[in-house]
């Protein structure tokens, strides 16, 4: 941690959010600017200071709703990807936009990773089944794969890369070996899968699906975002009998670090995991993050989060609140009453630290 740091005392939101819902947000791997992709079609830059004030750098727009985004590793370019069938580049410093890929239909994922033996290369999947290589400087893909279905989520550390696809299939590829699937497995949940993080390692990863529930590779999965239903309106009343509030995981982030996570769900609150000592390490609601409160309540159902990333010093967790498409297009809340906010939470050791070994 930086010494001249000094974390607010509740979570800050951030200036001029989107005016429609955030399909992804994204830190820089080397500064505090923010990049947030939504639904209005556009992706929108942030300073934002270690104090977690922020303001509007940039903006450049698709043709279509954004999907997704994500970041070249000397923070120089930002890739987009989104409804439009196509994916861009954005210059941060020339602050210019070109298109860099195609597909036949939306592209749902975008990764930019390093490849053995080719380097720096653009990885794309989409909802026409196929993933994609781009060499930057070549306008067609150097190669691709056939996917089972629809690509729903992607996540690239080290040299694996998994991707899950609409048929509860994860793809596991090899990046030492990018042009064949190194093996497909049922997930492990049995819902939609919404959300998959790769732990740091590159050796394991966590899955979150729509039925409040993660699994992490290593043959274990547990519930969360998930609450009792009370007989009821009185808090703390006994919960009807197998009877759930249950949420979708719809974002799953690794502390780089650290090697732990946190999950958000459409309950709208933040919870922080250690994976390998399997263990909970701190929930919030959203009412409890912008009060600056951690009391323990029962949870105050809120806005979905929607998306989530660390800065590069892993001082702030960046979260979205959103409308999280739950209940299709009649789910979208009326003119007037947009709910998007993006919040920048200060991030304690507490929440992130692994649990030390028991001897």
């Amino acid at each position: 941690m930086l010494g001249s740091y000094r974390a607010p005392a509740k979570d800050i939101e951030l200036v001029n959010p989107p005016p429609d819902s955030v399909s992804q947000i994204e830190f820089s791997p080397n500064a505090d600017i923010l990049a947030v992709g939504s639904w209005d079609n556009n992706v929108r830059l942030y300073d934002v200071n270690s104090q977690g004030q922020s303001q509007g750098k940039a903006m450049y727009s698709h043709q279509a709703p954004v999907l997704d985004l994500t970041w070249s590793k000397d923070g120089q370019y930002v890739f987009s990807a989104g409804c439009d069938n196509a994916a861009q580049m954005y210059n941060v410093q020339t602050q210019q936009a070109q298109q860099v890929a195609q597909h036949d239909a939306p592209i749902k994922c975008i990764k930019y990773a390093e490849v053995p033996g080719s380097g720096p290369v653009l990885i794309t999947a989409g909802w026409d089944k196929q993933l994609k290589y781009w060499d930057l400087r070549s306008p067609n893909p150097i190669a691709s794969i056939a996917l089972s279905d629809r690509a729903y989520a992607m996540d690239v550390a080290q040299s694996m890369l998994v991707c899950a696809t609409g048929d509860r299939q994860i793809h596991v590829v090899n990046l030492s070996s990018p042009t064949t699937i190194f093996k497909s497995i049922e997930s492990p949940l049995k819902w939609q899968t919404r959300s998959i993080g790769c732990f740091p390692s590159g050796d394991a990863f966590a899955v979150g699906s729509v039925e409040g529930r993660v699994a992490i590779q290593k043959n274990y999965s547990f519930k969360c975002h998930r609450y009792d239903i009370p007989t009821n309106s009185m808090p703390g009343t006994p919960a009807v009998a197998q009877s759930q509030h249950v949420f979708a995981i719809n974002t799953i982030t690794f502390h780089k670090v650290q090697g732990t996570f946190c999950t958000g769900g459409s309950d709208g609150s933040l919870t922080f995991w250690d994976g390998i000592a399997r263990t909970k390490l701190r929930t919030f609601t959203c009412k409890e993050l912008s009060n600056g409160d951690t009391d323990a309540r029962p949870p105050q159902f809120g806005t979905p989060i929607v998306a989530s990333s660390f800065n590069h010093t892993h001082e702030i967790l960046a979260y979205a609140l959103s409308y999280d498409w739950s209940k299709g297009h009649g789910g979208v809340p009326p003119a007037g009453q947009n709910t998007t906010k993006v919040m920048l939470h200060p991030v304690k050791p507490d929440e992130v630290n692994k649990k030390p070994k028991r001897p």
